[in-house]
């Protein structure tokens, strides 16, 4: 089992940051694993804006407010990061929600997390807070849009709304610490949409289950329709065969993603190892996700996910070896290697979920 143990502060903002990081490793444990080895300042700019999008994930993803609701929300949050807004509408908005959710808890405190942004140096501020104010607009026109998706070109056009511009933010802070980075923005912006959209490609195959549970369905009608299905059969255990095919369909899509991903990380200069991490730990259990996805039913009937011995295996080879591109390339084929899986039954559906 992971273990997690409070990191020595060694931010300038001290222990005034105590509170952003145990909200972090509430609402994701495997992001804090990447974010909280960073080096400063990054570790702190980069927790204070994962906080933020996480304001915004909750509300769209709350499956107790309306789709207009969670629109009208999505906008305020927009005006409070603009200041035009203040933060206090929004707390009092959530204030009803079960706030031991610690996804709810982030946005009922999302007035420290705002004071906290506000202590970061300035370029740092307006990044984070332009590229947060478009997801954020862009999560409300897909609540207003609605729950169906039409083709890969309206897929795209949400994960980038969602991920591919959080590749974009994270390029920025990279590029503003780092002078080499620096000098090759021009050629990582167009690779941090890619890895971003192949983050979120497998959140789609993995979330297939929860997210029709939830009233959305993430895969294009063009991959279901071609097998004869609909939004709704696609998911009945009689159509089993047929809807694996289309769950392949979707891990072609993220295999094309996830490797242009690997290009983003490895453009990364070798001696800046802490920043490859983070961005290549997120992606691994990524690519090891969609290999224990693929020919595996649970990710339509219930969920897939790898283990926690395969996220500490991941983190200890990479930390090791991962400075290297030659290994890493190697590394991220093997893991990417299909895995045979036993398909549960349609009656009895043993769930392969593993918390991560």
């Amino acid at each position: 089992m992971l273990q997690f143990s409070l990191p020595a502060f060694a931010s300038s903002k001290g222990s005034e940051m105590y509170d952003q990081y145990q909200m972090l490793r509430g609402v994701s444990r495997t992001f804090a694993l990447s974010i909280e080895q960073l080096p400063q300042p990054l570790r702190d700019a980069i927790t204070i804006a994962y906080l933020l999008l996480r304001v915004s994930d909750i509300l769209e993803d709350n499956e107790v407010m309306p789709a207009a609701r969670k629109a009208e929300l999505l906008r305020l949050w927009d005006c409070i990061l603009d200041e035009r807004a203040s933060v206090a509408l929004l707390v009092d908005a959530v204030a009803e929600l079960d706030g031991s959710d610690p996804e709810v808890y982030v946005a009922q405190c999302a007035h420290t997390v705002i004071e906290q942004l506000r202590g970061l140096p300035e370029p740092i501020q307006a990044s984070i807070v332009g590229y947060v104010r478009q997801t954020s607009l862009g999560m409300a026109r897909w609540q207003e849009q609605g729950p169906l998706v039409a083709d890969e070109a309206e897929l795209d056009d949400y994960m980038h709304q969602v991920a591919g511009i959080v590749g974009y933010l994270l390029t920025d802070i990279f590029a503003w610490y780092s002078p080499v980075i620096r000098e090759r923005k021009a050629e990582l912006m167009p690779l941090a949409r890619e890895y971003g959209l192949a983050l979120q490609t497998v959140n789609v195959v993995r979330g297939l289950r929860k997210d029709y549970e939830r009233g959305w369905v993430f895969v294009p009608r063009t991959f279901y329709n071609q097998v004869g299905l609909t939004h709704t059969t696609l998911f009945e255990p009689e159509h089993l065969p047929a809807a694996m095919r289309v769950v392949e369909m979707l891990a072609f899509k993220a295999e094309r993603h996830l490797a242009h991903g690997m290009t983003y990380i490895t453009a990364f200069p070798r001696h800046q190892h802490r920043i490859r991490l983070a961005c290549m730990w997120p992606l691994l259990f990524a690519v090891k996700t969609l290999a224990v996805s693929r020919n595996n039913s649970a990710v339509l009937l219930t969920e897939a996910k790898i283990g926690r011995a395969q996220v500490a295996q991941i983190m200890r080879d990479t930390r090791l070896l991962g400075w290297s591109n030659a290994w890493l390339k190697c590394y991220y084929r093997a893991l990417a290697l299909p895995v045979n899986s036993i398909a549960p039954s349609a009656s009895g559906l043993a769930s392969t979920k593993s918390t991560v």
